[in-house]
């Protein structure tokens, strides 16, 4: 436990800050319904009235804007007034460590046996002891084809041709912020290397000279208006940008990538940890599965579901058709432990020159 103090001194610091500013929404908690948070837009919109409509379970979405938000708030209130969260793969190692997620009981998930297999052997909790995946892909270049070539590395966005230069974003999240050049220097994606995290920082203030932005929302976007022409961007938001312009493309570098996976957890503070398990398992089932690819334009690590998918969106969406061999050719992100703070000194140095 004690590898994970400084995470926890460091949630519980900005906790009250983020309990300020919204706090958890305890009569629905109260009343019996379970309380499930995920991100804006992450789930179809009807997903939860479709949920009820069948099971009978009330159910209520919070929405959280990152996990970093939702972590302070769940840490400041010892989770309660959530059932089920949507967090990335590092953030289940965490929640774990600090004590506030369930067990998962499998008789209760029969449709697990959806998954693809290596989906059951994930490095951040084999065997989904306290987690399922949701939605899993990997993070790459995505560009305007019809403006530049193609890109092949990593080194295409950190040092831009002069054509490109000012016309590119990276993404500001903190592991994000870091692959590229991590992937660049031939680093892990994992690295608690200071020796190595230094190279990466000198990489990253070089670059940023050169980027018309740091941006996690509306990348996609600036690429279909033109003001940008190469984005980093994780795949399925990439789909997004190719939704409304089919000369976007998304490649993955040759120096590799990531793989992130987000997951769902039932808070072990939960009053309704039956009730939660079903909505887990209600999103399992092959059918909703796919409907949640056919929504938000996301790989999901069902293999029922994705087999299921038409294969016209494959057609328009390639991306899609990445099968779980090439995604776990990227490296799986795991928690960092004590080497957390160091990950987020470099970002703050960074964002202030």
């Amino acid at each position: 436990m004690d590898k994970f103090n400084k995470l926890a001194s460091a949630l519980l610091a900005g906790a009250a800050v983020l309990a300020l500013a919204g706090t958890a929404p305890g009569t629905a908690w109260a009343a019996g319904k379970i309380v499930i948070s995920n991100w804006d837009g992450y789930m179809p919109a009807d997903m939860l009235e479709r949920f009820t409509a069948e099971t009978g379970i009330e159910a209520e979405l919070a929405v959280h804007a990152t996990n970093e938000e939702i972590m302070g708030k769940v840490v400041a209130g010892k989770g309660k007034g959530y059932d089920v969260l949507f967090v990335s793969s590092p953030f289940v190692e965490a929640l774990k460590n600090l004590g506030l997620v369930a067990a998962l009981d499998h008789a209760l998930l029969p449709n697990l046996k959806n998954l693809y297999p290596e989906a059951m052997q994930l490095a951040y909790d084999p065997g989904n002891t306290v987690s399922v995946p949701y939605a899993w892909g990997t993070t790459g270049l995505c560009y305007r084809g019809d403006l530049i070539d193609a890109p092949t590395s990593w080194n295409d966005l950190l040092q831009p041709a002069d054509d490109v230069s000012g016309k590119t974003t990276m993404l500001a999240t903190e592991r994000w912020l870091m692959l590229p050049a991590q992937k660049a220097l031939g680093f892990s994606v994992n690295t608690t290397d200071p020796a190595e995290m230094e190279q990466v920082k000198e990489v990253l203030s070089a670059t940023k000279d050169t980027l018309l932005a740091y941006d996690d929302t509306t990348f996609y976007s600036r690429l279909v208006s033109g003001e940008a022409v190469l984005v980093e961007a994780w795949d399925g938001w990439c789909n997004y940008g190719i939704a409304e312009d089919p000369n976007i493309g998304f490649v993955v570098p040759e120096e590799g990538s990531d793989l992130w996976v987000d997951t769902m957890v039932i808070l072990g503070s939960s009053e309704n940890k039956e009730a939660a398990h079903a909505f887990i398992d209600y999103i399992l089932d092959p059918e909703v599965h796919t409907w949640v690819v056919e929504n938000i334009l996301y790989k999901v690590p069902n293999q029922a579901a994705m087999e299921a998918i038409d294969p016209s969106l494959v057609e328009t969406f390639p991306n899609l058709g990445m099968t779980s061999e090439e995604l776990f050719a990227g490296e799986e992100l795991v928690d960092l432990g004590e080497a957390g703070p160091m990950y987020t000194q470099i970002a703050t140095e960074i964002a202030a020159q």
